[in-house]
C-alpha cells in the first residue's frame, strides 16, 4: 500500500496543470489537501493512456513513447516497484553522436544494432562504451519523463563514480534533465577498461579494524549510500547483483512511498539473490515494460515484449518486415514455453523467398 505522501504526489496535480491533465476521480476534500505546485507522478506525463491491443513498437521513437504509456499506467495503478528492461545496448540517439556518425538510425531494428549478441548483433559489435551510452541515454529519457515533479524530487543512480561523473559532465546545463546524479559506490577508485590509468599498487595486509574503516571512509561522507533528501523518483541505472544489497535496503528504508524504478537491472539473468528476503523484494518489482532478445538457442530470431498491464508477446523479426507475434500469456516466456512456441509457427512461403533473397544479397557484400 502507498504511503501518503505517494499518493498525494500521484493522484493530485497542481492547480496550473488542471487545464492541461483529465481531473483527478477522488474527493473534492482529498483534492484540495494535495494541490500543490508539483504535477503529481501519475499524470506527469499527459496524454491519453488508454490501453490497446498490444503491439511491438515500429521504432525507436513508438517504443519510448510506449514505454513511457506503459509507466503511467503503472503510476496511475500506484505501482511503486518497477521494472524497465530494453534491449542490451540498445541505441537511443539521444546524445550526440560523432562526427564520423552520418547514418540516421531510427528503425525498431536499431535499438539492437551493436546491441544484443544473441539476437543478430550490429556489424559494429558491443562494447563497454556503448552498454554505458545506452543505459545512461535511457536513464536521461527517464529523467525527463520525470521532469514536471522537479529535479531535486528525481534521483538517477549509477553503479559508481565513473558513470555519474559522465552523466553529470553530459547533462550539465540542460534544465530538461535536472535531477540528483548520484553513485552507490562513491569512492570511484574501480577502474573500468583502464580508463583510471596508472599502475595498481601492491595492497598491504589490513585487519578486520582497518578494513572497516576504509569501509567507511568516503572522500568526505561517512556511512553507506543513501538516497539524497526529498527524492520520490529513484531511477537506478543498470544494477548489478552488488548494486542489488544496496536496493534492497533502500527499498525497505524509504518505503513505498518513494517510487524505486530499476532501469536494464536484467533480473530475469540474476540465478542468486543475497537472502531468500531480496528475492522475494525483487521478484514484487513489476515488469512495466520489456523488450528483448528471447531464448535464441530454444526459438532463434525471436524477441520478447511486454506492456503494463498487457501480456507477454513471442514475436519472430524476420529477415525483411516487422515482427510477427507467435505467442501469447499472462506470464514472461521461459525457454521451454519459447520453443514449443517456435516448432508451431509456420513461416509463409513468400516469407521464405524474401529471406533467401536478403540472405544473398548480404552475401554479395561481404
Amino acid at each position: 500500500m502507498m504511503t501518503r505522501k505517494l499518493l498525494t504526489t500521484t493522484l493530485c496535480i497542481g492547480m496550473a496543470a488542471v487545464s492541461a491533465f483529465q481531473q483527478s476521480s477522488f474527493s473534492s476534500s482529498a483534492a484540495s489537501q494535495s494541490s500543490s505546485s508539483r504535477l503529481s507522478i501519475g499524470k506527469v506525463f499527459g496524454g491519453d493512456n488508454t490501453t490497446k491491443e498490444q503491439q511491438l513498437p515500429k521504432d525507436v521513437k513508438d517504443a519510448i513513447s510506449k514505454c513511457r504509456g506503459a509507466v503511467q499506467k503503472a503510476l496511475e495503478n500506484r505501482l511503486s516497484r518497477m521494472d524497465v528492461e530494453m534491449p542490451v545496448g540498445a541505441n537511443f540517439g539521444v546524445e550526440k553522436k560523432k562526427a564520423s556518425s552520418s547514418r540516421k538510425r531510427s528503425s525498431l531494428a536499431s535499438l539492437t544494432d551493436g546491441g544484443d549478441s544473441s539476437m543478430e548483433g550490429g556489424e559494429e559489435g558491443l562494447t563497454m562504451e556503448k552498454l554505458d551510452t545506452s543505459n545512461r541515454e535511457l536513464a536521461r529519457l527517464f529523467v525527463e519523463m520525470f521532469q514536471p515533479l522537479g529535479g531535486q524530487h528525481i534521483s538517477a543512480v549509477f553503479n559508481d563514480e565513473i558513470l555519474a561523473d559522465e552523466a553529470r559532465k553530459l547533462w550539465s546545463g540542460d534544465l530538461s534533465v535536472e535531477c540528483n546524479i548520484v553513485a552507490i559506490d562513491r569512492k570511484g577508485k574501480r577502474s573500468r577498461g583502464g580508463l583510471m590509468g596508472g599502475k595498481k599498487k601492491k595492497k598491504k595486509a589490513k585487519g578486520f579494524a582497518s578494513k572497516m574503516a576504509e569501509e567507511l571512509e568516503d572522500d568526505g561522507s561517512s556511512g553507506p549510500f543513501n538516497l539524497p533528501k526529498d527524492t520520490e523518483v529513484a531511477l537506478f541505472v543498470a544494477p548489478g547483483p552488488k548494486e542489488l544489497i544496496a536496493i534492497e535496503r533502500i527499498c525497505n528504508e524509504v518505503g513505498m512511498g518513494t517510487c524505486v524504478i530499476l532501469l536494464n537491472a536484467r533480473l530475469s539473468r540474476v540465478e542468486k539473490y543475497a537472502s531468500d528476503d531480496a528475492r522475494k523484494l525483487f521478484e514484487s518489482f513489476e515488469p512495466v515494460w520489456f523488450l528483448g532478445a528471447a531464448s535464441q538457442e530454444k526459438s532463434p530470431g525471436c524477441l520478447m515484449h511486454r506492456a503494463y498491464p498487457g501480456k507477454w508477446v513471442l514475436a519472430r523479426k524476420p529477415k525483411i518486415g516487422a515482427p510477427k507475434t507467435i505467442a501469447i500469456q499472462d506470464d514472461m516466456f521461459t525457454g521451454d514455453e519459447c520453443a514449443a512456441a517456435y516448432a508451431t509457427m509456420e513461416v509463409s512461403e513468400i516469407e521464405k523467398t524474401s529471406e533467401k533473397l536478403a540472405m544473398n544479397v548480404a552475401e554479395w557484400f561481404k
